[in-house]
């Protein structure tokens, strides 16, 4: 019996930093029966050129990510769906690790990929030990592995959704299915945050926000944003924890600084959004 084709997508916008990295992470993957599907946005740089080399299934595609994804899955050929950001890279047994999930279940619909983060810099390494407690967390941690045709069920990713799309389509599925419809792997992907800085990481957040109200006001969505929004929350999964906070002392200090920053960040955008 055929392996089933993987179609991944990935969505750019003037990545050539990270493009290299992330496609050969797709390309070298121990299950090969892999299509890649590159969905720029309008790059400035040499992204494109870059992505060609590893692919001629290069698009152009906006204004938000929501939109290149849809794109990118209806341009796709695989029974199943993985999506990427460019920051992102691949252990080699990543996706086979999903098929193998997958196969052992029939009613997994989607499937969480734990991200670690790696990067330069002090912020990165507050960002890398924030992400370490993220392990398991299933209201933090969000599925980017897909059935194709579930995928189209759903139609997709909301357009109108920025920033919070990676939750809230999975919401939509379990809301159907029921939670035990998305599995998870234990082998993370690396997310590179380069070189973060405080400032980057609050003005993502700001921006992020703006779209917030379409996340929350859906029913589906309503009782995970309450907790996803609430710092107290969030600051339990960091004391749950201690040894980690202990050992690293140094980023502690600025993990509180910067999720609290990001915090005031997302509430000041959320409360100036239109309704």
């Amino acid at each position: 019996m055929k392996a089933p084709m993987v179609s991944v997508i990935v969505t750019t916008k003037n990545e050539e930093r990270n493009i290299t990295n992330c496609l050969k992470s797709i390309q070298d993957q121990s299950y090969k029966n892999i299509e890649i599907i590159v969905v720029d946005n309008n790059s400035s740089d040499n992204t494109i050129e870059l992505a060609k080399k590893f692919t001629t299934k290069v698009f152009n595609k906006g204004p938000e990510r929501s939109t290149q994804r849809n794109f990118g899955a209806s341009k796709a050929n695989g029974e199943y769906l993985l999506f990427l950001d460019c920051d992102m890279i691949l252990r080699k047994n990543i996706i086979g690790d999903c098929i193998k999930k997958n196969n052992s279940n029939s009613i997994f619909k989607a499937i969480t990929i734990p991200e670690e983060s790696i990067g330069e810099g002090y912020w990165a390494q507050c960002k890398r030990l924030e992400r370490s407690f993220y392990f398991g967390v299933d209201w933090i941690e969000a599925p980017r592995f897909f059935h194709h045709k579930v995928f189209k069920e759903f139609k997709g990713y909301d357009v109108k959704n920025t920033g919070t799309e990676d939750f809230d389509l999975p919401q939509r599925i379990k809301y159907k299915y029921g939670k035990e419809s998305v599995a998870r792997i234990n082998t993370p992907l690396k997310h590179n945050e380069g070189k973060l800085s405080l400032k980057k990481t609050v003005q993502k957040k700001y921006y992020y926000s703006k779209k917030l109200r379409v996340y929350a006001s859906k029913k589906e969505n309503s009782n995970l944003f309450r907790q996803q929004s609430n710092l107290l929350e969030r600051y339990k999964i960091f004391f749950s924890r201690p040894d980690l906070l202990v050992r690293n002392p140094k980023y502690t200090v600025g993990l509180f600084i910067m999720k609290t920053s990001e915090f005031a960040a997302g509430g000041f955008g959320y409360f100036l959004s239109k309704k």
